[in-house]
């Protein structure tokens, strides 16, 4: 089956600090950076007292720093899904994560950001996790990525190895030293793509269980293991902005530094930390989709913005199409909204809702400062997510309330109203979505626990 590629033009004039209309003559490039599993208050820039972080404390002094950004799920695929096509995945069927025995992955009939952006010119390549299916059509080359080097699964699943393009390059990695190759990798895309526009993404591994650190790392840092994955994470990222200034391309470069979910904090000191959010990574708790978003466009966005308005993952696909004069589909949905008005202090983003989906189930819905969670049944903490106790539909004021404390639907019942009929009616554009694509027997969530228990038990003694 074919893709449909029906668009509408955006143009290139764009929106620059102050509400000043600039045409680019230079398209921008594009530098995307993603960890895994990284919580909401794992950098000093965002509250942390334990990692030092100051490449990504720096990169948002130079940019806008976003304090209500969530992921568009509360784990990897879906995340990635949406980051890529400006969708909830739960359009695509893509309602949990692919393991390596999975038949399925991202369908071929979905647009992607790099497949827009290659037809503007751009030269596009991915460094890192992809978790978006192994099997030959879904791969990256397969999906808009002229490069692809990096891990195809999470390194907690049997299938640490790196690709490069289609084919296996290597079957067995030392997991030390990940974020320290896809750092050479990235900076050598850099370099040879230095004469042309393009789109690196760059999604981690990191800080992904079970962790590991390279030597120059390993026991530095204040936090034991996990500590020391981070404050590595963050050299990476200086690296990649160091490369740029030294390549002459750091001012006409978008650098964005997020993470796919909230903190796995079933993991203890092996997972990070969401605080002052409730909850944490497989949950649409704040704690399990809120997420550290930087964005830095020397001379283009205004230094040391601090953004508390509401926007997602889902967001950057129309907004790239549109700094970049691409054309964004009109044969589908796209959920995300074009928030450069919001980068270049020019206007704010078209709406401040966002949908909660868990499993493909709405849970909750978020507008303005206002969130409703939907019923859910007692939670029994297990190695997946921790406690969650038995409720009712619940309101909180996110700007009064950010832990989720106190259900307030009695104080406002007209708000109340307002934000359930918002959510009702989101929920009817969803009766078409199509079936899962990842249906089991469970064997495979098995498989995994059991080889996750023992990588962080391995991890654990390794740190002592």
């Amino acid at each position: 089956m074919s893709k449909k590629h029906t668009f509408i033009y955006t143009g290139l004039s764009l929106c620059v600090a102050g509400g000043m209309a600039q045409t680019q003559s230079k398209q921008p490039n594009i530098v995307f950076i993603f960890a895994d599993d990284m919580g909401y208050s794992d950098l000093a820039c965002y509250g942390s007292k334990v990692n030092r972080t100051p490449n990504l404390d720096q990169l948002a002094k130079d940019g806008i720093r976003f304090t209500d950004f969530y992921s568009a799920s509360p784990h990897s695929s879906p995340s990635r899904a949406a980051l890529l096509t400006g969708r909830y995945p739960v359009r695509m069927g893509i309602n949990n994560v692919f393991f390596p025995e999975s038949y399925t992955g991202i369908p071929e009939t979905e647009i992607t950001l790099p497949e827009v952006l290659q037809k503007q010119g751009y030269y596009t390549g991915i460094v890192g996790k992809w978790h978006l299916g192994h099997h030959r059509q879904f791969l990256p080359l397969q999906h808009g990525f002229n490069e692809y080097f990096g891990i195809p699964y999470s390194n907690d699943m049997t299938s640490v190895v790196y690709m490069r393009g289609n084919e296996v390059e290597k079957f067995r990695v030392n997991q030390d030293s990940i974020t320290f190759t896809y750092t050479q990798e990235a900076c050598r895309f850099l370099e040879r793509n230095k004469n042309r526009p393009f789109f690196l993404y760059l999604p981690h591994t990191m800080p992904h269980v079970p962790l590991a650190a390279s030597a120059n790392f390993k026991g530095k840092s204040a936090n034991g293991l996990y500590g020391d994955v981070i404050e590595e994470l963050d050299w990476s990222t200086g690296e990649v902005l160091k490369k740029l200034k030294e390549l002459g391309l750091d001012n006409n470069t978008i650098v964005v530094f997020s993470s796919d979910n909230g903190p796995w904090l079933t993991e203890g000191p092996m997972g990070g930390s969401a605080l002052p959010l409730f909850q944490g990574k497989n949950t649409t708790w704040e704690g399990g989709q809120r997420v550290p978003t930087i964005i830095r466009w020397k001379n283009r966005i205004a230094k040391g913005q601090v953004n508390n308005e509401v926007a997602s993952m889902i967001d950057w696909f129309p907004t790239f199409l549109r700094l970049t004069g691409g054309k964004i589909p009109t044969d589908r949905m796209i959920d995300g909204k074009d928030i450069s008005p919001v980068l270049f202090g020019a206007g704010k983003r078209e709406n401040h809702d966002f949908a909660f989906i868990h499993y493909g189930n709405l849970e909750g819905f978020r507008s303005e400062e206002w969130k409703i969670k939907f019923p859910e049944p007692l939670r029994k903490g297990n190695f997946w997510v921790a406690d969650v106790p038995a409720h009712d539909t619940i309101l909180f004021n996110l700007k009064t309330d950010i832990a989720e404390t106190t259900d307030v639907k009695e104080q406002y019942p007209e708000v109340y109203r307002k934000i359930v009929g918002k959510a009702n009616a989101f929920k009817e554009t969803l009766k078409d979505c199509p079936p899962s694509l990842i249906v089991g027997d469970g064997s495979s969530v098995n498989l995994v626990r059991n080889q996750r228990e023992k990588a962080i038990k391995e991890a654990k003694k390794e740190d002592k």
